[in-house]
C-alpha cells in the first residue's frame, strides 16, 4: 500500500536517504504540534547562468513539500558561489567575478519559479550574502564547530589530499557556510543531491552547535544527463536547460540511452507509457512529457511534428531565423558566418566542417568548403548538426 501524502514516507517514497531514521516525521509531528509548515531548505550556488533538469530533481521534491502547505526556503548562493562548492572536484573551481554571480542569482530565481509556487506563504528566497558577511568574530566561532579531521573525511577532499593536490582553506570553509545558511534560516529539513551528503549532515552538527533544533537530511538521486552516463552539467555539454526551446528539449531528450529512460522517467516524475511500449516510441513519451511541463502539452506535439519534419521527412522547418551575411569580393569566409550565425568560435566552424556535420541546402560541406561565393548563400539554408537551421541573407 503507498503511503499516505503528507507523512514523511510519502515525501521520501523517490529519496535516496531521509537522515536520521526517523528524523523527517519527528519534525513534521514537532511542527504539527506547534501549528505551523516546515520549513524546508536548498541551497544553489549561481555558478552558470542557467538552471537544467537535474535541478529540477530537487526542486520538484520542494514543490511537493509546497503542495503540502510547507514553506521552501531557497537560498541563493551569492556568498558561497564567490568559493565554489568544491562537491565532486578534483581541483579547485575558478573564482567568478560579482558581476557574473549576480547576473546567474536573478537568472536562478526566474527559472527555480518555472518549478516552485511563487507564493509568499510557501516561498522565502533568501541570499546568504545577508549573514555570511560577518565579522571575524562570528567566523571565529563558526570555524570552532568543526575539526580539519571531520572535513577530510569527504571523499573528494580525502582524494585531493592523498593525492598531494592542492585544497584551499577556503574550500575548507565551505561546507561550514552551507551549514550556517541552516542556522541562519532555521532549517526544518534540508534537501540535496547524493554529493551534498556530507554537507547537509554537517549541517545539522553547526545547528547543534548554535544551540537550534537540528534538521532532517532528503538525499535526492543525481539525474544523469543526456549521454546516459555522468551527472547532468553544463560545463559537459549533456545537459537540458529549463529554458530551452521546446525544439531543443524534445530533440536532446530522444538522444539519450535507451538504458537511461526508466531513470528519467522516475526521477523528472514523467508518467511512463504503457508497459510493453518500444523504446523508440517511450522515449518520445518521456520528451514529450518533459516538453509539456515547460511549455505545455500543445507545445510538446509541436515539438515532436517539427523534430519528424526534420529528421523523418528530412524536410526544413516552417519557421527559420534569417541570418546576414557580409560579403568582399563577392565571397564569403564560411567559418566566419557559421561562428557569427550559431554563435561558436572560428575554430569550432572549422572542425564541424571538417567533421561533414554543416550542410548548405541538404549538401553537406567540408574542411575545403571555406570561402564560398555569395551568389550561393543567397537565401540558402545553413545547418549545423542535426537541430540548427539558418536561412541567410546577403547584406
Amino acid at each position: 500500500m503507498a503511503p499516505d501524502p503528507g507523512t514523511a514516507a510519502w515525501l521520501a517514497r523517490n529519496a535516496v536517504a531521509s537522515l536520521p531514521a526517523g528524523g523527517l516525521q519527528r519534525r513534521l509531528n514537532e511542527a504539527a504540534k506547534a501549528g505551523r509548515p516546515l520549513r524546508a531548505k536548498l541551497g544553489l550556488d549561481p555558478t552558470a547562468p542557467d538552471i537544467h533538469l537535474g535541478h529540477a530533481v530537487v526542486l520538484a521534491k520542494l514543490r511537493e513539500f509546497q503542495d503540502l502547505g510547507h514553506r521552501v526556503v531557497l537560498i541563493v548562493g551569492d556568498y558561497t558561489a564567490r568559493v565554489g562548492d568544491p562537491s565532486g572536484r578534483s581541483s579547485t573551481r575558478p573564482a567568478l567575478s560579482g558581476e557574473e554571480i549576480d547576473a546567474n542569482a536573478r537568472s536562478y530565481q526566474d527559472q527555480a519559479l518555472r518549478i516552485l509556487r511563487d507564493d509568499p506563504a510557501l516561498l522565502e528566497v533568501r541570499h546568504n550574502s545577508q549573514w555570511l558577511d560577518m565579522s571575524m568574530q562570528e567566523l571565529f566561532r563558526l570555524a570552532r564547530t568543526t575539526t580539519v579531521a571531520q572535513l577530510l573525511e569527504r571523499d573528494d577532499f580525502a582524494k585531493r589530499y592523498a593525492a598531494a593536490q592542492p585544497i584551499s582553506v577556503l574550500e575548507l570553509l565551505y561546507p561550514l557556510m552551507q551549514a550556517y545558511d541552516s542556522v541562519a534560516i532555521d532549517a526544518d529539513v534540508e534537501l540535496g543531491g547524493t554529493d551534498q551528503t556530507f554537507n547537509l549532515l554537517l549541517g545539522r552538527d553547526v545547528q547543534r552547535a548554535f544551540a537550534k533544533p537540528e534538521q532532517s537530511v532528503l538525499t535526492m538521486p543525481i539525474l544523469p544527463g543526456i549521454d546516459g552516463r555522468d551527472k547532468m552539467s553544463k560545463s559537459l555539454g549533456n545537459h537540458i536547460g529549463v529554458t530551452d526551446s521546446a525544439d531543443e528539449m524534445f530533440g536532446r531528450t530522444l538522444s539519450l540511452p535507451d538504458e537511461a529512460m526508466a531513470q528519467w522517467f522516475s526521477l523528472l516524475a514523467i508518467d511512463p507509457p504503457p508497459p510493453g511500449t518500444g523504446p523508440r516510441d517511450a522515449k518520445r513519451a518521456l520528451a514529450r512529457g518533459i516538453v509539456a511541463r515547460f511549455h505545455g502539452p500543445d507545445a510538446a506535439l509541436a515539438a515532436q511534428a517539427a523534430f519528424d519534419r526534420v529528421h523523418v521527412a528530412h524536410e526544413v522547418p516552417d519557421a527559420l531565423d534569417d541570418h546576414r551575411v557580409a560579403v568582399a569580393d563577392g565571397r564569403a569566409h564560411l567559418p566566419a558566418v557559421i561562428a557569427d550565425a550559431f554563435g561558436h568560435s572560428r575554430s569550432e566552424a572549422r572542425r564541424l566542417l571538417g567533421q561533414g556535420a554543416v550542410k548548405l541546402d541538404g549538401t553537406a560541406l567540408g574542411s575545403a568548403d571555406v570561402d564560398v561565393d555569395a551568389a550561393r548563400l543567397d537565401g540558402a539554408v545553413l545547418q549545423v548538426g542535426k537541430r540548427h537551421f539558418r536561412r541567410l541573407r546577403i547584406g
